[in-house]
């Protein structure tokens, strides 16, 4: 199930949607295979057989339906902004985390869950809840490596905009300064503290204009 377009930041791309690995329904399958086999061995029993074994198979088809539809539902979505993990189908539930506040990202398979290519991923964040565990993900070390490879680009685009928010704060005060002549120092650092509260400029830039002006 793709993730919805409309509901992505402007110039936000998926970059990773992952259904759970098919281990997931590696014991619901299994059950249900052998419920079927034992159902067909006894057509010609009696019937005092063959009722308690029609209901095991109808048990265990629907686990493995639920199990299935879980499956079909759970998804865990990286975009160039955030961490998104989705599940349920009537009651759904859903966590989401933005790159920029992801700590550390951890990730655990046994012997069986690498050959399988399966494994366990935890996300470490500055959000209220600290630490979220996903299960049954594919491949989770490259997910860890990608989620480190975003987080670095998204930390770039960050980086950019605010290099581009800065020259264009710059040309507008030489513009201003421009087209009203020469202005007092004390008019100078009341521009450069308007510049600090948008973030245009950093404190310790700020500090540095401030002293050469009363100098």
């Amino acid at each position: 199930m793709a993730y919805p377009t409309n509901l992505l930041q402007p110039d936000e791309e998926v970059v990773l949607e992952l259904n759970p690995h098919w281990k997931y329904l590696f014991w619901p399958t299994l059950i249900l295979v052998l419920s079927i086999i034992g159902g067909l061995f006894v057509l010609n029993q009696e019937r005092v057989v063959q009722v308690p074994l029609g209901l095991v198979v109808l048990i265990a088809l629907g686990w493995f339906i639920k199990r299935f539809i879980l499956w079909r539902t759970t998804t865990f979505i990286l975009t160039t902004d955030r961490c998104i993990y989705r599940s349920g189908a009537l009651v759904t539930s859903g966590v989401e985390m933005p790159l920029e506040r992801i700590n550390t990202v951890f990730f655990q398979q046994t012997l069986f869950e690498r050959m399988l290519g399966a494994g366990d991923l935890a996300i470490e964040s500055g959000g209220e809840t600290g630490k979220e565990y996903f299960h049954d993900i594919r491949n989770p070390p490259e997910v860890q490596h990608e989620i480190y490879t975003q987080m670095e680009a998204n930390e770039n685009r960050k980086f950019d905009r605010i290099g581009q928010e800065a020259a264009e704060g710059a040309r507008a005060y030489s513009a201003s300064t421009a087209q009203t002549g020469p202005i007092t120092v004390a008019e100078q650092l009341e521009k450069l503290a308007e510049l600090r509260e948008k973030g245009v400029l950093t404190d310790e830039e700020f500090e540095t204009h401030k002293a050469n002006l009363l100098a």
